[in-house]
């Protein structure tokens, strides 16, 4: 039993959300007892009633339908207890509650055991059997133990939002969840979410030697060619959106991927180690995302994400694996584990409202632009199911740093009010542009504007901003991969 026990915990770690999870659970324990059902009850967020999650031997469809009160039925009455119960016969015993619609008539042994975290009951484990009978006490140990184990997964999954986000999708309810970022460019945003995720996973594509040098030299460079082409294309899409320093960083991923750069480490990877062109990319970009990631200046830690998001953009031309032609909605807000600077210039113009980077920082490329381009910004959410957020609505808030999952109408109404009251604002600023910066008793002053990029220097000349009151200079080192010169 101990390396079944540790078999199913293993496989339960390792899924990659709470749903995932119950699956796993479900099915590892069903083969491992060799029960014929194996089904997990969760109390609902609001914690007025159990719902079946998850199942191995009933009805698939009664998932997330199905569901019992707090006192109710032989689950009700274990998590009453907070105690294992082990039946010969279901039937017989005075708590049983059928239901038709999951088919659990022809099963007579039942084991249940609840799921406890921090003295608080999250759900139900429960094994069944169509032959009567006790089950025995190490099959009881095994069920405890891992209900303890799914305890765990499923608090942190409680407190994230997470488990409120799989009862809304099984239950179709609208109510949503909030979670708290980092706020790196403000303003509200109310649209629906575009999950992007990566093409592939540089890190593991393994060391194979190539059958022809040559040939592998030719997939490289044809490669190479379309990437460059990507990226400058990219590059014009922004360009009704960005000023020239701004849209310099598309001119740095291009000497990125020139000959005496990472092209060139490539190539010589392939000549001196006769290794595939994949396995070449993947050994250089990959050496220079660890030697980034270890640096203790924030900003250069952050250049991983551009060396990262290169190495993608190759490996998915090598593999002739053009992705599909995106689609995006209306108010699209752009959600992923990492968004980087040419994401971006991917999303057609005047349809991009928010940003949502489960990983990154206010210093890295990608959090300039959206601030040069007044796109309500939130980074660093590692709690964050974004995997499950496509297609729904949300909402930024960029100066809270909080988002809001399936909001209800009520939220919506609110934050439809605050976007109203900013744009009512812009307007009245517009009004007041042209007049002279004085108190009301007739002191003269003057306003300027506080900035270190060129958009920003123009929104604030067109609101009436007279000079510049602190320029900030290292905004003119972000940009570029040199030192900038007095002229600049």
């Amino acid at each position: 039993m101990l390396s079944a026990l540790r078999s199913v915990v293993q496989k339960v770690n390792a899924a990659p959300d709470l749903e995932r999870a119950m699956a796993a659970l479900v099915a590892c324990v069903k083969a491992e007892m060799g029960t014929e059902v194996c089904s997990v009850y969760l109390l609902n967020p609001e914690k007025t009633h159990f719902v079946l999650m998850a199942t191995e031997g009933l009805k698939a469809e009664s998932v997330g339908q199905v569901s019992l009160a707090l006192k109710e039925g032989l689950v009700g009455l274990i998590a009453e207890r907070e105690e294992p119960l082990n039946l010969q016969d279901a039937h017989t015993h005075p708590n049983f509650r059928y239901f038709p619609e999951i088919g659990e008539e022809l099963f007579k042994s039942f084991m249940g055991s609840p799921i406890i975290h921090h003295g608080e009951v999250l759900g139900v484990l429960v094994v069944q059997q169509r032959e009567a009978r006790r089950f025995e006490e190490p099959e009881e140990a095994f069920l405890v133990t891992l209900s303890a184990q799914l305890a765990g997964v499923i608090a942190h999954a409680e407190a994230t939002g997470a488990l409120r986000l799989i009862s809304n999708s099984k239950n179709k309810t609208d109510q949503g969840a909030t979670f708290q970022g980092i706020s790196a460019a403000q303003g509200v945003a109310l649209g629906i979410a575009k999950v992007l995720t990566p093409i592939a996973d540089l890190a593991g594509i393994p060391m194979i030697e190539c059958d022809s040098v040559e040939q592998e030299m030719a997939r490289f460079h044809n490669a190479l060619v379309k990437v460059r082409v990507e990226i400058q294309r990219l590059g014009v899409s922004l360009e009704n959106r960005l000023n020239p320093e701004e849209r310099a960083l598309f001119d740095v991923y291009l000497r990125m991927l020139a000959d005496n750069a990472l092209g060139g480490e490539v190539v010589n990877r392939i000549l001196g180690n006769k290794l595939q062109a994949r396995s070449a990319l993947s050994q250089v970009v990959m050496e220079h995302v660890r030697t980034f990631e270890a640096m203790e200046d924030a900003y250069l830690r952050e250049r991983a994400t551009d060396v990262k998001d290169l190495g993608l953009r190759v490996l998915a031309a090598l593999d002739a694996s053009d992705k599909e032609k995106q689609s995006y909605p209306d108010n699209t807000i752009l959600v992923g584990e990492e968004i980087s600077a040419s994401m971006l210039g991917e999303v057609p113009e005047n349809k991009l409202i928010g940003i949502i980077s489960v990983r990154g920082s206010r210093s890295s490329h990608m959090a300039i632009l959206a601030r040069a381009m007044g796109i309500p910004t939130i980074l660093g959410i590692a709690e964050l199911p974004f995997q499950q957020l496509d297609r729904r609505e949300l909402i930024v808030d960029g100066y809270t740093g909080k988002i809001h999952t399936s909001p209800s109408a009520a939220l919506k109404k609110q934050y439809e009010g605050i976007v109203f009251e900013e744009k009512a604002l812009s307007r009245y600023f517009d009004t007041l542009k042209d007049l002279p910066c004085e108190t009301t008793d007739k002191h003269r002053t003057t306003l300027w504007v506080n900035t270190g990029l060129m958009s920003d220097v123009l929104r604030a000349a067109e609101r009436g901003a007279e000079g510049v009151g602190l320029y900030r200079t290292e905004i003119s080192f972000l940009m570029r991969d040199r030192f900038p010169s007095e002229e600049e």
